[in-house]
């Protein structure tokens, strides 16, 4: 009987898997990587954010739980009398720093110095005192100024900005000058007041100054220091002056307000005074308000005493500082 032969046995045949999904399975395994990592972070950002927040409470309790600081004490009220004291005593230290205290526009004449002040609104001294020698030698009197062109004296005045307003009032004061008082200017109060362009303040300044009627030129700088020595707490120019005309002797009234406006240009800014380097400091209610440090405050000072030129190109003989640089040189 014959034997069938035994079929030889299949070769087994490997299977190779495809290259793609090789890099599917990298793919996955980065990403898993990748997700651990990410899980890691958050986990320790969360854990600092939770000391932190937890340093946060803890400190937060340890500052409720302190005592608390004690308030400065209040200042106690000063009486009228001692204002009025404290005051006078400002005025005599100030007349010691500022013996050569001067109206700071250079003027030869009331008109010059009525144009002057005229000019001085809304600009510096400085500026008005570079402008004024070329319009004085084409103006000379109130009959010149009135009979200038508009567009001429616009030109002429033109640095001290608001020109067009300014020359209006400048030709409207010059014609009353001269068809009403003999192109003379008043030396009185209420006649200076109904020229075009003239309040109390520029009144006062050349009452003061030019006729030596005494008088408080009240300007911003006045203001400001009259309320920070606690000599008025008002805002009106003509209610302050009033104030103040009442704390001082009428004799004092002109070279006051030339010292305090001195001061208050060179010391008692509006935005940052230099209270360290201010010889009243112990007398002023506001000290503090400003710079305290001596070193830093004395930067802050401004004109001769800050090392600088001041306002006037031709200054008093008694002046100690430098005189100005006229327009173009400056």
């Amino acid at each position: 009987m014959n034997e069938t032969p035994a079929k030889p046995a299949a070769k087994k045949t490997a299977v190779k898997k495809p290259a793609t999904t090789k890099a599917a399975a990298t793919k996955t395994a980065a990403k898993k990587t990748a997700a651990k990592k990410a899980a890691t972070k958050t986990t320790i950002a969360a854990k600092t954010t939770t000391a932190k927040k937890a340093a946060a409470a803890e400190k937060a309790a340890a500052k409720s739980a302190a005592p608390a600081k004690k308030a400065a004490p209040a200042r106690k009220p000063e009486s009228r009398v001692a204002m009025v004291r404290r005051a006078r005593r400002i005025n005599r230290e100030l007349a010691e720093l500022y013996p050569y205290a001067h109206p700071e526009l250079d003027f030869t004449n009331p008109f010059e110095l009525l144009v002057a002040t005229v000019l001085s609104a809304q600009t510096t001294d400085l500026r008005v005192n570079q402008t004024t020698p070329r319009l004085f030698a084409a103006c000379p009197t109130p009959e010149d100024m009135a009979a200038i062109p508009p567009e001429q004296l616009e030109e002429l005045i033109r640095p001290t900005g608001f020109f067009r307003a300014k020359a209006k009032s400048l030709i409207g004061l010059s014609t009353v000058l001269r068809d009403r008082f003999g192109g003379e200017v008043p030396g009185r109060l209420e006649d200076l007041v109904t020229l075009p362009g003239v309040g109390r303040k520029t009144a006062n300044v050349v009452l003061g100054n030019a006729f030596g009627v005494p008088g408080i030129t009240v300007d911003t700088h006045f203001g400001r220091l009259a309320r920070r020595f606690g000599w008025t707490t008002a805002q009106d120019a003509e209610k302050v002056e009033a104030d103040v005309a009442e704390i001082f002797p009428k004799s004092e009234w002109t070279m006051l307000s030339h010292r305090v406006v001195f001061h208050g240009r060179r010391v008692c800014h509006s935005r940052k005074p230099a209270c360290g380097a201010c010889p009243i400091a112990p007398l002023c209610p506001s000290y503090g308000e400003g710079e305290t440090d001596p070193e830093k405050a004395k930067k802050l000072l401004k004109y001769e005493l800050g090392g600088q030129p001041g306002q006037r190109l031709k200054p008093p003989t008694d002046y100690p500082g430098q005189p100005a640089r006229p327009l173009a040189a400056s």
